[in-house]
């Protein structure tokens, strides 16, 4: 059968619509409306999160232990990790919403310098308290292999549940995440 070059390039344009399309797929999940993420039971050892601290931009100690009595979300994040950026304008977002009585969220920057984590928030509107994990050590004992990766922590110091990928923390699903959390 002999096509004409009208037909294609309409047989042309059907298939790089079709491969585009699932293409696009491959990044997102049923039914979310952004990058797909997982979320996973902690399964690592409590010895890690132990005794653990770590500095902010100001110089300021946080140490998990301090941190009981409200729940936590550490986000481990890079300014070099394009799903980090377009994330961390949410995490902010839900942070103002429930206050860091309720809900503390702490951004963890892997193996970049104070100033560049600073001009990364300054960049991007972000007021949330940045931890340095400058050699990465921290990442490592908590297994924290891809960026982002959210660990959620309830009120008692226990780590809850891993979360990696792109999150909107202000949708639906990252809302019941929360919620769970808080109550834990």
């Amino acid at each position: 059968m002999h096509m004409t070059k009208r037909q294609a390039l309409q047989t042309s344009l059907i298939y790089l619509a079709t491969a585009g399309m699932g293409l696009g797929r491959t990044g997102y999940a049923l039914g979310q409306t952004g990058p797909a993420y997982e979320v996973t039971p902690w399964a690592g050892p409590m010895a890690a999160f132990e005794g653990s601290s770590l500095l902010d931009t100001t110089g300021k100690t946080w140490r998990l232990d301090d941190l009981r009595g409200r729940a936590v979300l550490l986000n481990f994040w890079a300014s070099w990790c394009e799903p980090c950026r377009a994330e961390m304008p949410t995490l902010q977002q839900v942070a103002d919403l429930y206050g860091p009585d309720k809900l503390l969220v702490l951004a963890i920057n892997y193996k970049e310098t104070a100033s560049r984590a600073l001009q990364f928030a300054k960049t991007t509107g972000v007021t949330l308290p940045i931890l340095l994990d400058i050699t990465g050590k921290t990442a490592t004992q908590w297994g924290v292999k891809v960026f982002p990766t959210t660990l959620s922590v309830n009120s008692r110091g226990q780590p809850q549940q891993r979360i990696k990928g792109e999150v909107d923390w202000t949708g639906s699903a990252s809302a019941k995440l929360i919620e769970g959390l808080i109550k834990t």
